[in-house]
């Protein structure tokens, strides 16, 4: 009887015991889960797809990434996200037509315009040592006007993303080819490229006076409207390696 008795009470101390531990482990487990976490107080989109941007530039696999794209791309649709009227992920070739339209309403007072002419002789006249400084720093100047209308202005916020030869943003490439092909081709159309028998230099140089209006319209028509539907012309490879 006393050895049954005492058997028994330390069978249930030893129950007691584990009862103990479990519940000193369940606290525990309710402490670690009632920690605080680390970020804003009241989170909103934008804060997801500042999580989302960090998150695809730790990723390793290309699938990986794509599907990080992708959803940032569906957040940044979602209603209430400020990043569905203000950034700009994709060049498409609806980006391009934009970009034609704008060229052509920004080249159009040019193309009737005398001076036109005379800033091209200018060009061409100022050739120290054979080489045309005043044409040349126009060129640079358009390049550079450019860049910072799309990338510095803050119209949009404009993500690059495989960039030709891992170095020159498809957008830019893209707005300063289709404003240059615009203006060569008007100045042509409207007989304006050859009037008056030029030579080669001056006929490049009036090119580039209606392209440096042309480049500005391309990039307005093309980030105002925002973001475009359509394939993404990002995802060609253009590296040629």
């Amino acid at each position: 009887m006393d050895g049954s008795g005492f058997d028994g009470g330390s069978d249930r101390s030893g129950s007691h015991e584990g009862d103990t531990g479990s519940g000193s482990g369940s606290r525990e487990g309710d402490t670690g889960s009632d920690a605080p976490t680390h970020g804003p107080a009241d989170p909103d989109i934008n804060d997801l797809l500042a999580k989302l941007d960090a998150l695809s530039d730790t990723v390793d696999e290309g699938h990986e990434r794509e599907k990080v794209r992708q959803t940032i791309s569906l957040v940044e649709r979602m209603p209430g996200s400020s990043a569905f009227t203000t950034r700009i992920t994709k060049y498409t070739s609806r980006d391009m037509a934009e970009a034609f339209v704008g060229s052509v309403l920004f080249a159009l007072p040019l193309l009737v315009e005398g001076g036109v002419f005379e800033i091209a002789t200018w060009f061409a006249a100022v050739t120290p040592g054979g080489v045309p400084v005043f044409l040349l720093a126009h060129v640079g100047f358009v390049l550079v006007m450019t860049a910072g209308l799309l990338y510095f202005a803050d119209f949009r916020q404009i993500e690059i993303s495989h960039p030709i030869l891992g170095v020159v943003p498809r957008r830019y490439a893209g707005t300063l080819l289709v404003s240059l092909v615009t203006s060569a081709f008007m100045l042509s159309l409207w007989g304006r490229l050859h009037e008056g028998d030029p030579t080669a230099l001056e006929r490049v140089s009036r090119v580039a006076v209606v392209w440096s209006a042309a480049a500005f319209g391309a990039g307005l028509g093309d980030i105002l409207p925002g973001e475009s539907q359509g394939a993404d012309l990002s995802e060609i490879d253009l590296d040629f390696d």
